[in-house]
């Protein structure tokens, strides 16, 4: 299989960000001054100075300083898609380090990260917002008292529904309001990095609501009026190729693809995390995983299972590659039973290929 890589992956992902418990509170929310609804419409621009990036060798050095390593290709796509306020959508098969790019991108400039996991199903309350029934269900017990005297000198049911109408508001405000990751970007005061993880999984109707939302950075809300976002999010968005995404969310976004690491920009990855291997063994194990890629299995290896069998091997004191020792742990790496049926009766030939792939590079 030819292997076409545009960066090496090495984030750590002790170190990566996500949900905040302090995110979620609602005092929080009502705190915030970054809430700004009216009734007009406009596109949001990036605030002056809201860009992350300088240069191409800027990304370069700061996602290095982030533990990725990141290619002239995907150095630039990150930096144009800074500098042209549009989203930049990730494709490729899974494990290649798509997720790890956002994170990456958070980590090195200390912006938050706000993930939204796109799933079959999904909708826009799950994405956007919902309203905290059962505080304003509390709120109108404690109330309660305050409530009857408000009616007290009402004479008929219009004049009592009137009045409570009067005071509706109260009930739909910032207060319980409980933002979901697409309007906690847009509410945010600091200019977030907003990853929109997966969105093949989600249905295509999502995918036209999520393209309103990225056109414009803004929202309505019908009790509370359009919310604009102060600062326009750096937006990425990843996708596994489940199926294909529509034309006219292509068109909104820059495109970058990833696919599995060449040999030795895999080999340079396991040498740099899983320093514990030996020089061997790494070599051997990453020939191993390039060979398995090209068999015809539901789920190929990516980087993250490299790396994981890496320590796993290292952990068992495993230095050299053999038979007994890929038995024993193909589990780490091939994660389909059928796959492993498939890939236990090659092993010897896998072995054999990888050894002569190891000269060759030798070479």
């Amino acid at each position: 299989m030819a292997s076409s890589w545009h960066a090496c992956w090495i984030f750590d992902q002790s170190r990566s960000v996500g949900y905040n418990s302090k995110q979620n509170k609602p005092v929080a929310l009502v705190q915030s001054p970054t809430l700004h609804t009216g009734a007009s419409v406009s596109t949001t621009q990036p605030a002056e100075g809201g860009r992350m990036f300088q240069s191409i060798d800027d990304v370069k050095h700061r996602l290095k300083a982030a533990n990725y390593l990141a290619s002239d290709d995907i150095a630039t796509v990150v930096f144009l898609a800074d500098q042209l306020g549009k989203p930049l959508l990730v494709e490729g098969p899974a494990g290649v380090g798509k997720t790890e790019l956002a994170k990456a991108i958070a980590d090195a400039l200390g912006a938050e990260l706000i993930r939204l996991q796109c799933y079959e199903g999904l909708d826009e309350a799950k994405a956007l917002y919902e309203w905290q029934y059962a505080k304003q269900m509390l709120y109108t017990q404690v109330l309660r008292d305050r409530v009857g005297e408000l009616l007290a000198d009402t004479q008929t049911l219009r004049e009592a529904f009137e009045r409570i109408a009067e005071e509706e508001d109260l009930f739909f405000s910032e207060r319980f309001l409980l933002p979901r990751p697409l309007l906690r970007a847009l509410m945010a005061e600091q200019r977030p990095v907003l990853l929109i993880d997966e969105v093949d999984k989600a249905d295509p109707e999502f995918e036209a609501f999520l393209l309103e939302v990225l056109s414009d950075f803004q929202v309505s809300i019908p009790e509370l009026g359009t919310i604009r976002a102060r600062t326009q999010p750096f937006v990425l968005l990843t996708s596994n190729q489940a199926r294909e995404l529509s034309d006219a969310l292509k068109r909104r976004c820059l495109h970058l693809f990833i696919n599995y690491p060449s040999f030795a920009e895999e080999l340079g990855v396991v040498r740099m995390r899983v320093p514990e291997a030996s020089e061997a063994l790494a070599a051997e194990l990453v020939a191993f995983v390039q060979e398995v890629r090209n068999l015809a299995l539901k789920k190929v290896p990516g980087l993250s299972e490299t790396l994981d069998w890496a320590r796993a091997l290292a952990l068992l004191n495993v230095h050299h590659l053999g038979v007994k020792e890929v038995e024993r742990t193909l589990g780490v790496i091939i994660k389909h039973e059928g796959d492993q049926m498939r890939t236990r009766q090659s092993i010897p030939e896998l072995l054999r290929r990888a050894q002569l792939r190891l000269r060759e590079w030798e070479e």
